[in-house]
């Protein structure tokens, strides 16, 4: 998301309506971000003299970072095989005490003040009580990064065109940036989302658990947004990692939005048919079909542009969109697989 213009916040004095907060760090594997994600963090609650509680949840790391988390004080570390994020933060929450819990990706610096914005947010606007971070993500030498910050301008075209203090529903849901990748609600919210969430797939690994979680919160509470709640993303940095990535999103874009009438939906029934046209195609004209591919990219990069992507981004956009398309479509059948046979054996065992 695009960087917005900070606000200035009065000092904090101690306020009745500041609720106590616990943050909920779920983490697999990131020796390397872990310690910067909690570090930037205890700055952030300590720019905004807020004591918070944090809870980090190692969901089976096999890399250094319990070595880094145990040499940390003033953080809570739960361990537990892994089971995935869903149930990393499910973890978190029962052990949470605040009457708010902020969820908090390992990959995500939060920006200085942006605790300060939100603690005076719920001290003057006591009734703005779910918020979903701005997300930047940091693209400039990351075209793999670049490219999902790119991709995402489209359908979120009217935020990113003036990112400002907003807030939105279960009717413009699709259409605004969520995600619980920095993302700030009452614990009982929460918790309710969670004991609702149902996925389409039996490995709650591979499902959908933000989108579906957000989706349930949209129905009962108005979510804010604004570009003084930020922090930054580092996304993955290499080509496997962004392949890998590209068919774990189809898959869960599936467990998302299949259903869920509406334009993601619609987004999804028609790529899957000009996915079918294009494999016919290219086993009858390949030479048309990668002209056709290239043509195709370039446009998609001229798109993003318009909508408010970087130049980087946008080229990144241009030069991926092939290698994305490929493996997004790819986890989009095995998606498809995995919920017609959940849905056959839960269908059998009634």
């Amino acid at each position: 998301m695009r960087p917005g213009r900070p606000r200035a916040v009065a000092s904090l004095a101690m306020n009745p309506n500041t609720p106590s907060m616990s943050v909920v760090v779920p983490v697999f594997n990131e020796q390397d971000w872990i310690g910067r994600c909690l570090d930037a963090l205890a700055g952030a609650a300590a720019r905004a003299e807020w004591p918070v509680e944090i809870i980090v949840v190692d969901d089976g790391s096999t890399d250094r970072t319990p070595e880094v988390l145990a040499q940390r004080t003033g953080v809570t570390v739960l361990s537990q095989p892994n089971r995935g994020r869903f149930e990393a933060r499910r973890a978190g929450l029962a052990k949470a005490s605040g009457d708010r819990v902020l969820l908090l990706d390992s990959r995500v610096i939060v920006d200085t003040d942006s605790l300060r914005f939100l603690r005076a947010q719920f001290a003057d606007n006591p009734d703005r009580i779910v918020w979903n971070g701005h997300i930047n993500v940091a693209s400039e030498r990351n075209p793999y990064a670049g490219f999902m910050a790119g991709l995402v301008t489209v359908p979120w075209r009217r935020y990113f065109a003036n990112p400002k203090l907003t807030s939105f529903g279960i009717e413009e849901f699709d259409l605004f940036p969520k995600g619980t990748t920095f993302f700030c609600a009452p614990k009982e919210l929460l918790e309710g989302s969670a004991e609702a969430f149902a996925s389409l797939y039996d490995d709650v690994r591979l499902a959908s658990d933000d989108t579906r979680m957000l989706r349930w919160i949209a129905e009962r509470e108005r979510i804010h947004i604004a570009p003084e709640f930020a922090a930054t993303y580092h996304g993955r940095d290499s080509l496997r990692k962004f392949a890998a990535q590209s068919y774990f999103r189809g898959t869960t874009y599936v467990d998302s939005y299949l259903a869920s009438p509406g334009p993601a939906r619609n987004a999804l029934f028609a790529a899957l048919g000009l996915g079918a046209a294009g494999v016919g195609l290219l086993a009858k004209r390949p030479k048309t079909t990668v002209a056709l591919g290239v043509a195709g990219s370039a446009a998609a990069g001229t798109v993003v542009r318009r909508c408010g992507a970087t130049n980087a981004e946008a080229r990144a956009v241009a030069g991926l969109l092939p290698l994305f398309a490929t493996g997004f479509g790819a986890g989009v059948l095995r998606g498809l697989v995995l919920a017609l046979r959940a849905r056959l054996r839960r269908g059998t065992a009634r």
